[in-house]
């Protein structure tokens, strides 16, 4: 029962807490004090979003938060493969931003109007957040791809190249997709796609930086098969938890 609604939030609460812990990494590191902070604000939203997403799944007979976020393996996550990778410079953390932000806004605009009431009314609640979240990264790959130099510009289009089809991977189909949409809990991967590319293209081509063709996209995050990056994630977020998972913090 609701098997289709808890793989959903499952993809969309784990997308959110490995991006939250990564985005976390930038504190102390920004190149300038404001995006260490915007990184880091960006961050706590992030993990905010998944704790609203854990917290209903709990209420439809999950583990609590705390258990679901920090006492599964690897092999249980269902997040896709473009949040585990490391932060790597700043050109693909900021790419990555701008890939995965500008699917969340959109996945959130479709399901203000999902017939799953909990989760229409957090799209609701979150959707100002994600707004900025997008409005930042925009800002930024605009100015770093048309408004640098050479070598941002190179950067920049390096980073995409490589994010790409990791991004894609997002949009890896549910086994229960066509239940989702009869429904009427979310109008499914291959529309968020679609507007997904009808928005960043018009980005892209401000900053002019070309998306790449004949990609493959990277599948298998959401069916627990994931880099060799995620496992040695979960192990830092969640040594202190798993050391004492009955006590209270």
């Amino acid at each position: 029962m609701n098997n289709h609604i808890k793989d959903l939030l499952y993809r969309m609460a784990d997308d959110s807490l490995m991006i939250g812990h990564r985005n976390s990494e930038w504190t102390g590191l920004g190149p300038i004090l404001e995006e260490d902070i915007a990184f880091s604000s960006i961050a706590q939203d992030k993990i905010g979003h998944s704790l609203a997403l854990f917290q209903i799944l709990h209420t439809l007979g999950e583990s609590d938060p705390d258990t679901a976020a920090f006492m599964r393996n690897a092999e249980q996550m269902h997040c896709c493969h473009l949040v585990e990778l490391p932060i790597g410079g700043y050109d693909f953390s900021l790419i990555r931003h701008f890939l995965f932000d500008t699917a969340e806004m959109l996945r959130y605009h479709l399901l203000e109007q999902s017939s799953f009431l909990p989760l229409a009314l957090l799209a609701k609640k979150v959707r100002g957040e994600i707004k900025y979240h997008v409005f930042h990264a925009n800002t930024w790959v605009t100015q770093l791809g048309a408004q640098g130099n050479d070598e941002s510009h190179n950067k920049m289009q390096a980073a995409l190249d490589m994010a790409f089809p990791l991004a894609l991977g997002m949009f890896e189909p549910s086994k229960f997709e066509q239940e989702l949409i009869d429904e009427g809990v979310f109008t499914g991967e291959n529309e968020l796609q679609r507007l997904w590319m009808e928005s960043i293209t018009t980005t892209l081509a401000k900053a002019t930086l070309t998306i790449p063709t004949n990609c493959n996209p990277s599948y298998g995050g959401r069916y627990g098969s994931h880099t060799e990056h995620l496992q040695p994630l979960l192990d830092e977020m969640s040594e202190v938890f798993a050391s004492d998972p009955v006590a209270e913090w």
